[in-house]
């Protein structure tokens, strides 16, 4: 059973100054004003991201031309070695200058690149609408997944977008057009964080011939520890072997890390009536457990084969975007 600390006093001025996506308001179907006003929202984000580079760390199956390292050789730009030239080798592949100055018959070896498609997987479950009066760990994630997919969008990567929403999963299927940051933030613009979904239910189907990107935005509350856990990284083992780089971006509130204050409880976010009073005295305890969870988190993602990283809500999306375009 997971639990997260809830204020019981009024919001703070540190609270206000750590929420995300100032100025969004919400109801029951999602953001008021919809996919506009969330991009409208994140426009600074987005402008402040273009060219940053995200590259996968294997090489990608050869396909449309893009940004990533092709695990063919082929005729690009980008020199990669000589081999002597054997027969039935294409003679196109020649370097006629060196034959003419050596006598030697070498071809010229170049990386191919191609696309990676990118998917990113989002966790609207209850306990990602926390704080309540902020959502400062909605909004955090809803940033990320528009920052992350117009990053890859920008280096001519296909973006997918699947999300474990309470009601039904919504699903958007990889596309390369103009203008798929809109619609990604269209599909996000109307879901609510509740309930408990089950990001299992709502992981794509491994891509034919593996390769490609699945990105994993939650705060691994609430998720099982039993199969239901155990099938979510058997999956990510699945298609990390299979050669898909698999990235778990761990969100987190500043508020989970810290719970100061006079007056706190923690609350059951899938079941909001079983509460529990956090007293002072056993707060140093409370923040050891949660330590060492995150710690057992990071452990069974690396186990899995995956990257984690995890991102607290006082952090700048920007920059945490660029740690995940680096690989810190």
């Amino acid at each position: 059973m997971a639990f997260t600390p809830e204020r019981v006093t009024g919001e703070t001025p540190e609270r206000r100054a750590a929420a995300r996506l100032d100025g969004l308001a919400w109801n029951a179907s999602g953001v008021v004003g919809g996919s506009a006003a969330l991009l409208t929202a994140v426009g600074p984000l987005l402008d402040g991201l273009r060219g940053v580079r995200w590259l996968v760390r294997r090489r990608v199956p050869s396909g449309v031309p893009g940004a990533h390292q092709s695990r063919r050789r082929g005729t690009a730009v980008e020199f990669t070695e000589y081999r002597p030239y054997r027969q039935g080798d294409d003679p196109k592949g020649l370097d006629w200058k060196l034959l003419a100055r050596t006598d030697r018959a070498y071809l010229r070896l170049t990386d191919d690149h191609a696309v990676s498609p990118t998917t990113i997987l989002l966790d609207a479950s209850a306990s990602m609408a926390f704080p309540a009066p902020t959502l400062d760990k909605w909004r955090a994630a809803l940033a990320l997944a528009l920052g992350l997919s117009a990053v890859a969008h920008a280096a001519g990567d296909p973006v997918a977008l699947a999300v474990a929403a309470p009601t039904t999963a919504v699903r958007l299927p990889p596309r390369t057009r103009r203008g798929v940051v809109a619609d990604v933030a269209a599909s996000l613009s109307g879901v609510v964080p509740g309930a408990s979904p089950s990001l299992v239910d709502a992981l794509p189907d491994p891509r034919p011939g593996g390769g490609g990107r699945l990105v994993v935005i939650s705060d691994f509350l609430g998720v099982p520890t039993d199969a239901g856990d155990a099938s979510l990284l058997a999956r990510a083992a699945v298609a990390v072997a299979a050669g898909t780089e698999v990235v778990a971006v761990h969100v987190v509130a500043r508020e989970e890390l810290d719970p100061s204050g006079p007056a706190i409880v923690a609350t059951d976010p899938e079941d909001p009536s079983i509460r529990r009073p956090l007293l002072p005295a056993v707060r140093a305890t409370y923040v050891a457990a949660f330590a060492a969870w995150r710690d057992a988190v990071r452990a069974d993602w690396q186990r899995a084969g995956a990257s984690y990283v995890m991102v607290v809500t006082d952090e700048s999306v920007e920059r945490a975007v660029r740690r995940i375009a680096r690989g810190a």
